[in-house]
Order: C-alpha cells, then structure tokens, then sequence
C-alpha cells in the first residue's frame, strides 16, 4: 500500500517543513477542547441545564467534524493549504472566544436555560465547524513538503502535540475551577490565537503551480478504503474507553460514584500521558504506517483484553495505558497511509475522508458501547479487542504485499 504515494514523487522538494507551527495549533486546539469539557459539566449545572441538553451540545461539534473535514480538505486542494489553515483556525479562536463570553454572560445574568442551550448548540457548532480543517490540512501541509518514508513520523509529532493538550487543557481547567470555571476558557482561548500568529509569520506559502482541476477522490476511492476503516476502527475503539470507563469501575470494582469518577479520571490522565510518550517514541523508527497499524492494532487489542478481565484499579490503568501506547501508533500512521495512496492535489481529500471516517467512529462508538455495556459489563471492551486484533491481521497481511 505505500508504493502509491512513494512512485508519485511528490513531498520530496523545497525546504523543510518547520512542524512547530503546525504542533502549536494542534496543542493549543486541543487544550482549548479539553478545558471546555472539564468545566462543561459544573457550567451546565450553574446555567440549569439538564444532561442532555450539555450531551447534545457536545455531540453537535462532532457532527460539525464529520460534515466538514472532507469539504476543507477538498478546499485545500483547490486554493491552497495556507490560506485554509490560517481561515480555520482564525475562526475556531473567534467562535471559541465568543462561547466563552456568551457563557460568563448567561452565568452572570440567569439567562433562561433554553437560551443558554441555544448558545451552547451554535457555539460548539462554529467550533468544530471550523476546527475540523485543522487536522485535515495539518496533514495535507505534511504531505505535501516530507517525503512518503518520514510522513508517519511527522504526523506522531503532531500528534504528539495534539495529545499534550489533552492532558494540560483538564489539567490547566482543574487548577483554575477553585476561583472560576470561566477563566480557564478564556486563556484556552486566547492560546490558539498566538499559534494563528506563529502560523502565518512561519507557515510557507503554497508553492505557485497551478492545482490539478480533476475532481477530488470519492469516498468510493478504493485507495482510501484502508485507511478510512482503520481510522474509524481506532476512533470507535477509542469513543467506547471513553464512554464506558466511569460506568465499568462501578459494577466491576464496586465503587461509588465519587471513586469512580477519580478512577476515571486517572485513567484518561495516564491515557494522555502514554499517548504523549509512544507519538514521541516512534519518531525515532523507520517502520512503515501500515506496519505501524499492524504492531498498534495489536498492542491496543492488548490493553482491551487486560481491561475486560481487570479486577483492580491497577490492571485497569493498566490496560487503558497499553491501549494508549497502541493508538499512539495507530493515530499518526492512518492519515499518512492515505497519504502515500494518492498524489499530488489529492491530499486534502484524503485527509478529509480520514477524519470524516473517524468522527463516524466517535458518534456511532457510543452507542455500540453502550448497548454492549447493558448485555455484560465486558463486552464492549472485549468487542474492541476482537475487532483490533482483526485489524491487526489485515494490516500484517497489507505490510506483506506492500
């Protein structure tokens, strides 16, 4: 599968890429949606919002992301990488910033909590209307300017980056709660904007060829087709761990509400962490992104069946450890193998159709976790330990034809 984009010859010309511009917006936009979530619950409790109304108004930006990456990357292909990147995430620091002001104004002011809802649903709707290009054309610029062999490793750091602030942003938003749930949403916001600066005083510009008129790839694209699967494989895995954390360590290990929660919440701190730690690591290797996915696939399926029969608190930090280390592979390896599969002018699309196929995961992941969750407690992890180890097969059998 990597001969596509090697034999293209594309990627391989003009300076190299600074990636820190690039690891900044991934940084700073990821922190500032992790701070949200951490202080969304205790908001939504101050603006007397009942919990679907907060679960709807989160879901909404996840919808925004599956509806608009492919259409930004398609559009960056069109007029340039640059001018998208530096759009999205101007809008995504503006849209962010007004939640914010919106938010402390409904606090200060009782506004009634359908108007609260309503600003919540816009708000995260232009976020992640707009946040959705990040990630897609961080990956097109990538794939554009480093050659096929060292895609996966520029794509780990990025990641790398991107899963910082998912540790730091609830981290930053803990520290801060003590005095007030609305200033760390103020200074995550202002954050993006000096990565918006980085970015267009160090971003190069496109270069000055004319971009192919063809028509962008269909999701029908059979290039596309593995690694859209394994994409929407690992964010699926990944929505499930997240949903079913809290409500496991109560039934399995007999804990109450509060336990769990700090149960919880330390093993989505130790996921970040090991993510952190294995984007960084795997800089340092030469292997290729479908022999990445084989290893990670494998060693995800690991952490999922240590979980499943996990009878500690220990084991189950453990596991959600393993399966981190093994979407720390898998994560940076996917869009640079749909990388390698297309050509030139194609980029932005096939990072689009990646990251459409993992919001897919996120929303559907949910709702088989869940429905698994009320059969046995076990099943959802032992689902996704079945279906990774299968993913592992078919990426072990693409590294041998590759």
């Amino acid at each position: 599968m990597d001969r596509a984009g090697a034999d293209t010859g594309h990627g391989k010309s003009g300076p190299a890429l600074s990636l820190a511009p690039l690891m900044l917006a991934a940084f700073t936009g990821s922190m500032a949606m992790m701070a949200f979530v951490a202080v969304a619950g205790p908001l939504a409790h101050i603006l007397s919002l009942a919990p679907w109304h907060l679960g709807s108004a989160m879901a909404i930006a996840g919808v925004a992301w599956i509806l608009m990456s492919r259409v930004w990357g398609v559009r960056s292909d069109r007029v340039g990488r640059r001018p998208v990147l530096l759009l999205s995430l101007g809008g995504f620091a503006l849209a962010y910033l007004s939640l914010a002001l919106f938010v402390d104004a409904a606090r200060q002011f009782a506004f009634p909590a359908m108007l609260s809802f309503a600003g919540l649903v816009v708000g995260r709707a232009v976020m992640g209307t707009f946040y959705a290009a990040v990630p897609v054309v961080a990956a097109a610029v990538v794939a554009d300017t480093v050659a096929p062999a060292r895609r996966a490793k520029s794509m780990a750091a990025i990641g790398a980056a991107s899963s910082a602030g998912m540790v730091v942003g609830p981290g930053l938003a803990g520290l801060m709660g003590e005095w007030s749930l609305v200033l760390p949403l103020y200074i995550t916001a202002l954050l993006p904007i000096a990565a918006l600066v980085l970015l267009w005083s160090r971003l190069p510009g496109d270069p000055p060829v004319v971009r192919a008129p063809k028509p962008a790839p269909r999701l029908s694209d059979r290039r596309l087709h593995p690694a859209m699967a394994f994409g929407f494989a690992a964010a699926f895995c990944v929505a499930i761990a997240q949903i079913v954390i809290g409500f496991y360590v109560i039934d399995r290990l007999a804990l109450d509400p509060f336990a769990a929660a700090e149960v919880a919440g330390g093993a989505l701190a130790i996921v970040g962490v090991a993510l952190v730690a294995t984007q960084t690591s795997i800089q340092k290797v030469d292997w290729p992104p479908i022999r990445l996915i084989a290893i990670g696939s494998l060693v995800a399926a690991a952490g999922f069946a240590v979980t499943a029969l996990a009878a500690s608190v220990p084991l189950v930090w453990a596991g959600y450890a393993v399966v981190a280390c093994g979407m720390g592979m898998i994560y940076p390896a996917v869009p640079a193998l749909a990388a390698n599969c297309v050509e030139a002018g194609e980029q932005g699309a096939a990072a689009g159709s990646v990251a459409m196929a993992q919001g897919m995961g996120v929303v559907i992941g949910p709702l088989v976790g869940t429905a698994a969750y009320a059969v046995f407690p076990a099943l959802p992890y032992a689902l996704c330990a079945a279906g990774l180890a299968v993913a592992a097969i078919g990426a072990r059998a693409g590294f041998k034809r590759a």
